[in-house]
């Protein structure tokens, strides 16, 4: 990849000429950075999650024998290199990595897995000329392949409403087939559109090409009609779902478990869940991110913290929205010292939440008295990632972190909560109504193992 290599360098030029900074310094890791011994795949893809500079990301993946890398595997290394030099401002330089690797896309999978790495960059459109130039080369008939993992590129990076035009146009022009796949991916973004006549009018289409609907296609209907509070309606669609011979999997019973969550009873999220247990459904995280979730927000925090504790048991891996609803939980009752353990394991396994969740534990901390705890938070986050949002909560803050002073007035217990509680219902305000990509972009483990499906929900309480 000397090519790739030249390439890069020349991006890093120009990225530090902008920002006035010596080209000795923007070249300084250019080569040292290259860690020899990531030779095999499985080894270089564990540091390169765990490597958030863009240039030693580049170098780690630099080392791989690509040839010997399955599709899959292709597509989360280049995914997590390209949204490295993406967060860093750097996104022609994480267009011209991605763009690197069409050339061998002789193959539909391989294709699929690049379209697909064009989202971790934000790059939508670059995934639609990379599909226009590369498609016409690959054996004919094209498959559905290649054609759904653009979709979804368009999907992932919120531009649902124009995938209705893309899949009509796209399938015309090249012969595609769409499969089942396809048309769940149609049927998400028409209810991301807030379209529900036409989600249901492709279900009649699909079987009027003889394609039977899916779980998964119904997934994202019955969670648009829950959110929209059309109880009934879900149920219908539920029903229908069951009686078509779909069988409810756990992906559909989540959606179920986080309506009761943000607009039920306690007991009724409990009810779901044994419902689960008895159709032979297993929880998984996210249905236990909901179940915390809801305990939190009916002020049972104790039981909160002992479902948390429970995972372990459980065999679970809490993801960066467990650690995000819990301490944004414990944050709202004022319990800044079991926070700060919380957010300690959501550091040390690279699944840090969001920026709002910090900023309110941050703020919860210097109102506390914790100055120098608050202090220690923004320093991690300072190591690990490259958010300005950072630089301006300090002068909110008046912290200095070249400084020793630690003082802060505690304040009354109760106006910490209280704060604690409004700065947790603003995130969440915020964070419905889209919260920006810097602001998103602190913790990149859970987005790095998504896979663009159709009926995918969030991996927590939204």
């Amino acid at each position: 990849m000397a090519p790739l290599a030249i390439l890069l360098r020349q991006g890093r030029r120009a990225h530090a000429h902008a920002r006035g900074l010596p080209l000795s310094r923007a070249l300084s890791n250019t080569t040292a950075s290259t860690d020899p011994g990531a030779t095999t795949g499985s080894s270089a893809r564990r540091r390169l999650r765990r490597e958030f500079d863009p240039d030693r990301a580049v170098s780690i993946l630099e080392t791989i024998d690509t040839a010997s890398m399955s599709a899959g595997a292709t597509r989360n290394t280049l995914s997590v290199a390209a949204r490295r030099l993406s967060v860093a401002g750097r996104v022609a330089d994480a267009e011209a990595l991605i763009s690197s690797y069409l050339v061998a896309c002789t193959t539909e999978p391989y294709l699929a897995a690049v379209l697909c790495s064009y989202a971790s960059a934000n790059l939508h459109e670059k995934a639609l000329d990379a599909f226009r130039s590369t498609a016409p080369s690959l054996p004919t008939p094209i498959s559905a392949l290649p054609f759904n993992a653009l979709l979804s590129t368009f999907l992932r990076c919120r531009r649902h409403h124009r995938i209705p035009a893309l899949f009509a146009e796209l399938s015309k022009e090249f012969s595609i087939t769409p499969n089942d796949t396809s048309y769940g991916i149609l049927v998400k973004a028409y209810c991301m559109n807030r379209d529900d006549a036409k989600a249901k009018q492709t279900l009649d289409q699909m079987r009027e090409q003889g394609i039977s609907p899916t779980t998964k296609i119904y997934t994202p209907l019955i969670d648009s009609m829950y959110k929209q509070k059309k109880t009934e309606e879900a149920e219908l669609l539920w029903k229908e779902m069951v009686e078509s011979g779909c069988k409810p999997d756990v992906a559909v019973y989540n959606v179920k478990v986080m309506y009761y969550g943000l607009y039920g009873k306690l007991e009724e999220v409990m009810e779901v869940m044994e419902e689960m247990e008895a159709d032979g459904v297993k929880p998984d995280i996210i249905t236990y991110n909901f179940l915390m979730s809801s305990y939190c927000r009916n002020g049972k925090f104790v039981d909160a913290k002992a479902v948390y504790h429970s995972l372990a048991e459980k065999r679970f891996s809490p993801n960066a929205a467990t650690y995000k609803y819990m301490l944004a939980g414990l944050c709202a009752n004022g319990d800044f010292d079991a926070g700060l353990g919380i957010f300690k394991e959501s550091l040390k396994r690279n699944k840090v939440p969001d920026f709002f969740t910090m900023k309110g534990f941050v703020e919860g901390l210097v109102k506390g008295g914790m100055v120098a705890e608050a202090k220690k938070v923004i320093a991690d986050m300072h190591k690990k990632f490259r958010v300005s949002g950072w630089k301006k909560l300090e002068k909110e803050l008046g912290l200095d972190l070249d400084s020793g002073d630690t003082s802060c007035s505690k304040g009354t217990s109760g106006k910490i909560v209280a704060e604690a509680k409004s700065v947790a219902a603003d995130a969440e305000a915020l964070e419905l109504e889209g919260s920006a990509a810097e602001e998103t972009a602190v913790s990149e483990e859970s987005s790095d193992d998504e896979v663009p499906v159709p009926g995918e929900i969030p991996r927590g309480p939204t």
